[in-house]
């Protein structure tokens, strides 16, 4: 599986979530504590999306490999300053591909999206799922991977003017009733609002000060990271954290 973490608020070093956290994710990259028996490492991949400026189009970087490694992030991130980041390191799953373009974050336009889990019996089991989508669109997935296909399914969502985490809940309801035994952990932002989904695995939230943090694994031992329950969607901005359970298809 993967790591992610999500965050709104003052703006910050990059390296503030991402480097310098004493459970950081680059520690979650090689020391990750609630793998959950997906995995022991994230050493596949990682990405890093933030926003240059308020209401504007995402950036991204984002490598296959190891993140401890690279340096030219590491430099990046102490001078890159964001009020709203999105960050992930991949574990890919058996028999996908490990490229950059597999790596999350996906982005379009200002929206981020990152998945943790796998879609269980891939491809077979959401063939039906995947003919909901135009042709074109999946011709044009940035990977052939489950994470690439469900960000197809969160934009088409999106796109008809669902709220970010009606998209994420419905995208999990339908895949995992296609898919039994899915890991369907989803994090999505626009710069503004953060939505997460827990599905088979751990997602934490910490809010105050005028910030929100959304992660697969507490940064650090502060008290007020709170962990969302199973089957949940978490919709959060910087003053309100709202948690409510998904349908199960």
């Amino acid at each position: 599986m993967c790591r992610h973490l999500g965050y709104l608020g003052p703006a910050v070093p990059v390296a503030a979530l991402v480097h310098d956290p004493p459970h950081s994710l680059v520690r979650q990259s090689y020391a990750p504590r609630d793998m959950r028996g997906g995995g022991t490492v994230n050493v596949d991949g990682y990405g890093v999306g933030w926003y240059p400026a308020p209401g504007g189009p995402a950036v991204r970087y984002r490598r296959a490999g190891t993140i401890w490694s690279d340096e030219n992030l590491l430099a990046l991130s102490r001078v890159t300053v964001s009020g709203a980041v999105l960050a992930a390191v991949r574990s890919a799953t058996v028999g996908m591909p490990v490229a950059d373009t597999a790596c999350a974050p996906f982005t379009d336009g200002r929206w981020l999206f990152s998945h943790n889990g796998r879609v269980a019996d891939w491809p077979e089991s959401v063939v039906d799922v995947a003919k909901t989508l135009p042709v074109a669109t999946l011709l044009t997935v940035d990977a052939p991977t489950d994470a690439a296909l469900l960000w197809a399914l969160v934009r088409s969502r999106l796109a008809a003017g669902a709220a970010p985490g009606a998209a994420l809940a419905s995208v999990v309801s339908e895949v995992a009733a296609a898919a039994p035994g899915s890991r369907l952990n989803l994090l999505l932002t626009d710069g503004t609002v953060l939505a997460g989904t827990t599905w088979t695995h751990s997602l934490w939230v910490r809010s105050g000060d005028g910030a929100v943090t959304v992660a697969s694994e507490p940064l650090d031992d502060d008290p007020r990271w709170r962990e969302v329950p199973d089957g949940h969607v978490v919709t959060a901005d910087v003053s309100t954290v709202d948690v409510q359970r998904i349908g199960r298809g």
